[in-house]
């Protein structure tokens, strides 16, 4: 995305920064409408990621300005936290109308999961993370699909789900320890509501490859098992399979359940980062 803000009475002035041409105010914004902007339309295609100095170069604005703008915009999902600084959020993503049918994640995971739960008879799901909750993007049918309360655009806690907390191990600590400071909502008796134990979840999890396991954490009676699909730094997604337990019926496999679902995050990340899929 180009800025281009200029007045009839003065030149345009240039900005280069990391290989790239940006056109800056001509006299510094005053409305926080027009500072973010300045701050949204600094990140394209070839720098999805901004540092606070780099975004502040590229703004023309002040870093201390852009600092404070930055912490309003995490919270209302305009922004989120990336490695090595921001990047956009779930919210523009869904106002332009991009986060379900449009998705290119969507467009190319889906088939790949729908072909799974035929093959499986289970309930399968892709997500992706927006700050401390798991954003549905799909659901693929099974038996038991109406017996989970989950649906296309729906939302739920990643610390009490498989696919968050696939999604959440990809993350640098640092990055957890900022975000989950409040305490954990419990959604059942078996959820993680403490943030140390969290933490040694999460580390579990990276020593498994990013294998996660949900049992009975976000629904009762209902376990799930999921892998993150990765490309290069943090995980873009995760895919997860989910039955019934409880009762009469027998656990989950979660082995042979991680298997499958690992060769298929690991085709879905082929097709999305041909040039520079890695599998840890």
């Amino acid at each position: 995305m180009t800025v281009e803000v200029l007045t009839h009475s003065e030149p345009e002035e240039l900005l280069s920064g990391s290989g790239r041409t940006t056109a800056r105010p001509a006299q510094p914004p005053v409305s926080m409408i027009e500072r973010m902007t300045l701050i949204l339309d600094a990140f394209d295609g070839s720098t999805p990621t901004l540092t606070l100095l780099g975004l502040a170069e590229r703004t023309g604005l002040p870093r201390s300005t852009v600092h404070r703008i930055l912490d309003q915009m995490i919270r209302l999902r305009w922004l989120a936290h990336a490695p090595g600084g921001y990047r956009l959020g779930m919210r523009p993503l869904e106002l332009g109308g991009l986060a379900a049918d449009h998705n290119e994640i969507r467009d190319v995971v889906s088939p790949l999961l729908h072909d799974l739960c035929q093959r499986t008879g289970m309930v399968g799901h892709l997500g992706v993370l927006d700050g401390r909750e798991v954003l549905y993007l799909d659901k693929a049918g099974g038996r038991f699909t109406a017996s989970i309360p989950t649906r296309l655009g729906g939302r739920m806690p990643a610390h009490s789900t498989a696919l968050g907390k696939a999604l959440l191990a990809s993350l640098e600590p640092s990055i957890i320890e900022t975000s989950f400071r409040d305490r954990l909502p419990q959604l059942t008796p078996r959820t993680i509501c403490d943030r140390a134990e969290l933490h040694r979840e999460l580390t579990r999890i990276r020593h498994r490859q990013g294998v996660a396991v949900d049992n009975e954490e976000s629904v009762t009676g209902i376990a799930c098992v999921a892998v993150p699909i990765r490309g290069r730094g943090a995980a873009v997604g995760a895919l997860s399979l989910s039955g019934q337990i409880g009762g009469d019926r027998t656990a989950l496999d979660t082995a042979r359940l991680a298997r499958v679902l690992v060769e298929v995050a690991h085709e879905a990340a082929r097709a999305l980062f041909p040039r520079h899929t890695r599998w840890r």
